[in-house]
């Protein structure tokens, strides 16, 4: 099977006439007249009008950027956005002090977000850890530490969407 370029014209049965405008190894990206962008699989059923011969090296913006992606969130404290549970959106905090003083008001995203902050913080300190040139009983030391911190965090996994991106402790207790 030959892998289409861009530019390449092709009739599709349900979405009618269009034309290629981006490849990835499994699928093209396909502008349709009447249907607009349609991603269709490389090994759908489809007449070709005209074949555009493919790159031999070429590499989608999609991939790069999905490459890209992956590596800043592996070794940068740039935060992925997590969602929070529907339930908590608009919601708000409210500490109320033992004694006779004001309450304090805080928007339960504001707080979220702090909250995945300190995830993600403690995940890039795990990173350098490991990476780091420590000894091997050193990095196990640390590495219960923040397992440790992990735990202490679960109690905020009820305001997470996506079970996922929950705290997970010990599990061995």
């Amino acid at each position: 099977m030959n892998i289409l370029g861009i530019g390449s014209r092709i009739k599709h049965q349900e979405f009618g006439l269009g034309v290629v405008t981006n490849v990835t190894s499994k699928h093209y990206w396909v502008t349709f007249i009447e249907n607009g962008l349609e991603t269709i699989e490389v090994d759908s059923d489809f007449e070709i009008i005209e074949a555009v011969e493919a790159e031999v090296d070429s590499v989608s913006f999609h991939d790069v950027e999905k490459s890209l992606k992956k590596i800043l969130e592996k070794w940068s404290d740039i935060s992925q956005i997590v969602p929070i549970a529907d339930k908590w959106k608009g919601g708000k905090i409210i500490l109320e002090p033992g004694t006779n003083t004001q309450n304090k008001e805080v928007p339960i995203d504001t707080f979220f977000h702090k909250i995945t902050m300190v995830r993600d913080r403690i995940r890039v300190m795990e990173q350098k850890i490991n990476a780091s040139k420590l000894e091997e009983a050193d990095k196990i030391d640390l590495q219960q530490y923040i397992t440790r911190i992990y735990g202490s965090l679960t109690t905020f996994n009820v305001l997470f969407k996506n079970p996922n991106d929950y705290f997970i402790g010990d599990k061995s207790k």
